[in-house]
Protein backbone atom coordinates (compact mmCIF):
# COMPACT_ATOMS: atom_id res chain seq x y z
CA UNK A 1 0.00 0.00 0.00
CA UNK A 2 2.81 2.36 0.93
CA UNK A 3 4.63 1.55 -2.30
CA UNK A 4 1.50 2.31 -4.33
CA UNK A 5 1.09 5.68 -2.57
CA UNK A 6 4.74 6.59 -3.24
CA UNK A 7 4.31 5.65 -6.90
CA UNK A 8 1.25 7.90 -7.20
CA UNK A 9 3.12 10.83 -5.65
CA UNK A 10 6.11 10.19 -7.90
CA UNK A 11 3.88 10.13 -10.98
CA UNK A 12 2.11 13.32 -9.87
CA UNK A 13 5.46 15.05 -9.32
CA UNK A 14 6.65 13.89 -12.76
CA UNK A 15 3.47 15.22 -14.42
CA UNK A 16 3.94 18.55 -12.61
CA UNK A 17 7.55 18.87 -13.78
CA UNK A 18 6.64 18.10 -17.40
CA UNK A 19 3.72 20.55 -17.21
CA UNK A 20 6.03 23.33 -15.99
CA UNK A 21 8.50 22.55 -18.79
CA UNK A 22 6.06 22.12 -21.68
CA UNK A 23 3.17 24.49 -20.94
CA UNK A 24 5.17 27.64 -21.85
CA UNK A 25 6.19 25.98 -25.14
CA UNK A 26 2.60 25.06 -25.98
CA UNK A 27 1.47 28.56 -24.95
CA UNK A 28 4.00 30.04 -27.38
CA UNK A 29 2.93 27.68 -30.18
CA UNK A 30 -0.76 28.36 -29.53
CA UNK A 31 -0.33 32.12 -29.99
CA UNK A 32 1.74 31.63 -33.15
CA UNK A 33 -1.66 31.07 -34.83
CA UNK A 34 -3.24 34.23 -33.36
CA UNK A 35 -4.60 36.68 -35.93
CA UNK A 36 -4.63 39.47 -33.33
CA UNK A 37 -0.85 39.95 -33.43
CA UNK A 38 -0.44 39.87 -29.64
CA UNK A 39 -0.14 37.27 -26.89
CA UNK A 40 -2.89 38.79 -24.75
CA UNK A 41 -6.10 37.45 -26.31
CA UNK A 42 -6.67 34.93 -29.08
CA UNK A 43 -8.86 36.62 -31.69
CA UNK A 44 -8.75 34.11 -34.53
CA UNK A 45 -6.77 31.42 -36.34
CA UNK A 46 -4.25 32.41 -39.02
CA UNK A 47 -1.20 31.10 -40.88
CA UNK A 48 0.13 34.58 -41.66
CA UNK A 49 2.93 34.48 -39.10
CA UNK A 50 4.28 31.25 -40.59
CA UNK A 51 3.95 32.76 -44.05
CA UNK A 52 5.94 35.78 -42.85
CA UNK A 53 8.71 33.46 -41.65
CA UNK A 54 9.06 31.80 -45.06
CA UNK A 55 8.89 35.16 -46.86
CA UNK A 56 11.69 36.65 -44.72
CA UNK A 57 14.74 35.85 -46.87
CA UNK A 58 17.18 37.19 -44.28
CA UNK A 59 15.70 34.93 -41.62
CA UNK A 60 15.83 31.90 -43.93
CA UNK A 61 19.51 32.64 -44.54
CA UNK A 62 20.14 32.77 -40.78
CA UNK A 63 18.34 29.44 -40.32
CA UNK A 64 20.51 27.85 -43.03
CA UNK A 65 23.65 29.30 -41.42
CA UNK A 66 22.56 27.89 -38.05
CA UNK A 67 22.02 24.40 -39.47
CA UNK A 68 25.32 24.54 -41.36
CA UNK A 69 27.21 25.53 -38.21
CA UNK A 70 25.46 22.80 -36.22
CA UNK A 71 26.19 20.12 -38.84
CA UNK A 72 29.86 21.02 -39.32
CA UNK A 73 30.55 21.43 -35.61
CA UNK A 74 28.69 18.22 -34.70
CA UNK A 75 30.55 16.16 -37.33
CA UNK A 76 33.94 17.57 -36.31
CA UNK A 77 33.25 17.25 -32.58
CA UNK A 78 32.00 13.67 -33.05
CA UNK A 79 35.19 12.65 -34.87
CA UNK A 80 37.51 14.38 -32.38
CA UNK A 81 35.49 13.36 -29.32
CA UNK A 82 35.35 9.71 -30.41
CA UNK A 83 39.12 9.60 -30.88
CA UNK A 84 39.54 11.32 -27.52
CA UNK A 85 37.26 8.83 -25.76
CA UNK A 86 39.16 5.90 -27.30
CA UNK A 87 42.48 7.45 -26.20
CA UNK A 88 41.20 7.94 -22.64
CA UNK A 89 39.82 4.39 -22.53
CA UNK A 90 43.12 2.81 -23.60
CA UNK A 91 45.30 5.04 -21.40
CA UNK A 92 47.13 2.66 -19.08
CA UNK A 93 48.16 5.10 -16.36
CA UNK A 94 45.24 5.66 -13.99
CA UNK A 95 46.36 9.14 -12.89
CA UNK A 96 46.60 10.31 -16.51
CA UNK A 97 43.16 8.89 -17.29
CA UNK A 98 41.61 10.61 -14.26
CA UNK A 99 43.29 13.90 -15.18
CA UNK A 100 41.93 13.77 -18.74
CA UNK A 101 38.43 12.92 -17.50
CA UNK A 102 38.56 15.76 -14.97
CA UNK A 103 39.65 18.26 -17.63
CA UNK A 104 36.81 17.05 -19.85
CA UNK A 105 34.25 17.37 -17.03
CA UNK A 106 35.45 20.88 -16.14
CA UNK A 107 34.49 22.02 -19.63
CA UNK A 108 31.06 20.41 -19.19
CA UNK A 109 30.25 22.27 -15.97
CA UNK A 110 31.88 25.60 -16.88
CA UNK A 111 29.37 28.43 -17.44
CA UNK A 112 28.77 29.27 -21.09
CA UNK A 113 29.55 32.91 -20.38
CA UNK A 114 33.05 31.99 -19.17
CA UNK A 115 33.67 29.75 -22.19
CA UNK A 116 32.38 32.41 -24.59
CA UNK A 117 34.47 35.20 -23.02
CA UNK A 118 37.59 32.97 -22.99
CA UNK A 119 37.17 32.09 -26.66
CA UNK A 120 36.60 35.75 -27.54
CA UNK A 121 39.85 36.70 -25.78
CA UNK A 122 41.68 33.85 -27.54
CA UNK A 123 40.42 34.85 -31.00
CA UNK A 124 41.27 38.49 -30.32
CA UNK A 125 44.82 37.66 -29.21
CA UNK A 126 45.34 35.49 -32.29
CA UNK A 127 43.95 38.19 -34.57
CA UNK A 128 41.26 35.76 -35.78
CA UNK A 129 38.32 37.52 -37.42
CA UNK A 130 34.96 36.87 -35.81
CA UNK A 131 32.27 35.31 -37.96
CA UNK A 132 31.34 31.92 -39.39
CA UNK A 133 34.72 30.27 -38.68
CA UNK A 134 34.94 31.51 -35.09
CA UNK A 135 31.41 30.28 -34.35
CA UNK A 136 32.09 26.82 -35.85
CA UNK A 137 35.36 26.46 -33.91
CA UNK A 138 33.68 27.55 -30.68
CA UNK A 139 30.82 25.09 -31.14
CA UNK A 140 33.33 22.29 -31.82
CA UNK A 141 35.16 23.22 -28.61
CA UNK A 142 32.14 22.96 -26.30
CA UNK A 143 30.70 19.90 -28.11
CA UNK A 144 33.78 17.66 -27.81
CA UNK A 145 33.31 16.97 -24.04
CA UNK A 146 29.68 15.98 -24.71
CA UNK A 147 30.75 13.42 -27.32
CA UNK A 148 33.44 12.03 -25.02
CA UNK A 149 30.88 11.45 -22.27
CA UNK A 150 28.51 9.75 -24.73
CA UNK A 151 31.14 7.41 -26.22
CA UNK A 152 33.07 6.38 -23.09
CA UNK A 153 30.25 4.28 -21.53
CA UNK A 154 29.93 2.28 -24.75
CA UNK A 155 33.65 1.58 -24.67
CA UNK A 156 33.36 0.24 -21.12
CA UNK A 157 30.38 -1.92 -22.18
CA UNK A 158 32.35 -3.35 -25.10
CA UNK A 159 33.66 -6.91 -24.87
CA UNK A 160 37.46 -6.60 -25.16
CA UNK A 161 37.75 -10.31 -25.91
CA UNK A 162 36.37 -9.65 -29.41
CA UNK A 163 39.34 -7.41 -30.17
CA UNK A 164 41.78 -9.97 -28.77
CA UNK A 165 40.15 -12.72 -30.82
CA UNK A 166 40.32 -10.63 -34.00
CA UNK A 167 44.00 -9.91 -33.41
CA UNK A 168 44.69 -13.61 -32.79
CA UNK A 169 43.01 -14.39 -36.10
CA UNK A 170 45.35 -12.03 -37.93
CA UNK A 171 43.22 -8.88 -38.23
CA UNK A 172 45.19 -5.68 -38.76
CA UNK A 173 44.80 -2.62 -36.53
CA UNK A 174 42.73 -0.91 -39.21
CA UNK A 175 40.39 -3.91 -39.51
CA UNK A 176 39.97 -4.15 -35.74
CA UNK A 177 39.20 -0.43 -35.59
CA UNK A 178 36.73 -0.32 -38.48
CA UNK A 179 35.01 -3.70 -38.13
CA UNK A 180 34.93 -4.29 -34.36
CA UNK A 181 35.67 -1.17 -32.33
CA UNK A 182 33.59 1.39 -34.26
CA UNK A 183 30.51 -0.88 -34.72
CA UNK A 184 30.58 -1.67 -30.99
CA UNK A 185 30.44 2.00 -29.99
CA UNK A 186 28.22 3.28 -32.83
CA UNK A 187 25.23 3.95 -30.50
CA UNK A 188 27.46 6.19 -28.37
CA UNK A 189 28.82 7.97 -31.45
CA UNK A 190 25.29 8.63 -32.73
CA UNK A 191 24.23 9.87 -29.30
CA UNK A 192 27.20 12.21 -29.20
CA UNK A 193 26.45 13.54 -32.69
CA UNK A 194 22.79 14.25 -31.95
CA UNK A 195 23.62 15.88 -28.61
CA UNK A 196 26.32 18.05 -30.21
CA UNK A 197 23.95 18.98 -33.04
CA UNK A 198 21.14 20.06 -30.71
CA UNK A 199 23.51 21.92 -28.35
CA UNK A 200 24.86 23.86 -31.32
CA UNK A 201 21.37 24.67 -32.62
CA UNK A 202 20.18 26.30 -29.41
CA UNK A 203 23.43 27.81 -28.12
CA UNK A 204 23.22 31.51 -27.39
CA UNK A 205 25.78 32.55 -24.77
CA UNK A 206 28.95 31.32 -26.50
CA UNK A 207 27.75 32.35 -29.95
CA UNK A 208 26.84 35.83 -28.70
CA UNK A 209 30.49 36.41 -27.73
CA UNK A 210 32.21 35.01 -30.83
CA UNK A 211 29.90 36.03 -33.67
CA UNK A 212 30.89 39.02 -35.78
CA UNK A 213 29.25 41.64 -37.93
CA UNK A 214 27.40 40.19 -40.91
CA UNK A 215 26.98 36.72 -39.40
CA UNK A 216 24.53 35.51 -36.78
CA UNK A 217 22.72 32.37 -35.71
CA UNK A 218 19.08 31.76 -34.96
CA UNK A 219 19.37 32.02 -31.17
CA UNK A 220 21.12 35.39 -31.37
CA UNK A 221 18.64 36.64 -33.99
CA UNK A 222 15.63 35.64 -31.88
CA UNK A 223 17.16 37.40 -28.89
CA UNK A 224 17.77 40.61 -30.83
CA UNK A 225 14.22 40.56 -32.28
CA UNK A 226 12.63 39.81 -28.91
CA UNK A 227 14.33 42.88 -27.43
CA UNK A 228 12.57 45.07 -29.99
CA UNK A 229 9.14 43.81 -28.88
CA UNK A 230 6.81 40.84 -29.08
CA UNK A 231 6.44 39.49 -32.60
CA UNK A 232 4.38 36.40 -33.35
CA UNK A 233 6.79 35.69 -36.19
CA UNK A 234 9.22 34.65 -33.43
CA UNK A 235 6.52 32.36 -32.04
CA UNK A 236 6.04 30.76 -35.46
CA UNK A 237 9.78 30.30 -35.92
CA UNK A 238 10.15 28.83 -32.43
CA UNK A 239 7.27 26.43 -33.12
CA UNK A 240 8.97 25.24 -36.32
CA UNK A 241 12.26 24.72 -34.47
CA UNK A 242 10.46 22.78 -31.72
CA UNK A 243 8.85 20.57 -34.36
CA UNK A 244 12.20 19.96 -36.03
CA UNK A 245 13.80 19.05 -32.70
CA UNK A 246 10.95 16.66 -31.96
CA UNK A 247 11.42 14.96 -35.34
CA UNK A 248 15.16 14.76 -34.66
CA UNK A 249 14.56 13.03 -31.31
CA UNK A 250 12.08 10.60 -32.89
CA UNK A 251 14.52 9.85 -35.69
CA UNK A 252 17.27 9.14 -33.18
CA UNK A 253 14.91 6.88 -31.21
CA UNK A 254 14.05 4.82 -34.31
CA UNK A 255 17.73 4.57 -35.26
CA UNK A 256 18.48 3.24 -31.77
CA UNK A 257 15.62 0.76 -31.97
CA UNK A 258 16.85 -0.42 -35.37
CA UNK A 259 20.34 -0.93 -33.94
CA UNK A 260 19.03 -2.88 -30.95
CA UNK A 261 16.86 -5.11 -33.17
CA UNK A 262 19.74 -5.73 -35.56
CA UNK A 263 22.10 -6.72 -32.72
CA UNK A 264 19.41 -8.98 -31.24
CA UNK A 265 18.96 -10.72 -34.61
CA UNK A 266 22.73 -11.17 -34.94
CA UNK A 267 22.98 -12.68 -31.45
CA UNK A 268 20.04 -14.96 -32.22
CA UNK A 269 21.66 -16.08 -35.47
CA UNK A 270 24.95 -16.78 -33.65
CA UNK A 271 23.05 -18.78 -31.02
CA UNK A 272 21.30 -20.87 -33.69
CA UNK A 273 24.59 -21.46 -35.49
CA UNK A 274 26.29 -22.56 -32.28
CA UNK A 275 23.35 -24.85 -31.47
CA UNK A 276 23.46 -26.48 -34.90
CA UNK A 277 27.21 -27.08 -34.55
CA UNK A 278 26.68 -28.78 -31.18
CA UNK A 279 23.95 -30.96 -32.71
CA UNK A 280 26.23 -32.01 -35.55
CA UNK A 281 29.01 -32.90 -33.12
CA UNK A 282 26.66 -34.99 -30.98
CA UNK A 283 25.43 -36.80 -34.10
Amino acid sequence: MKGTTNTKWNNAFLVLVFAILYLPIFYLIFYSFNAGGTMNTFTGFTWEHYQAVFEDTRLIGIVLNTFLVALLSALSATAIGTMGAIYIYYTKKRSTKNTLLSLNNVLMVSPDVIIGASLLILFTLLGFSLGFSSVVLSHIAFSIPIVVLMVLPKLYEMNDSMISAAQDLGASSGQVFSRILIPSITPGILSGFFMAFTYSLDDFAVTFFVTGNGFTTLAVEIYSRARRGVSLEINALSALMFLFTLLLVLGYYFIQQYGHNKRAQQLKAIGKHAGSERTVKKG
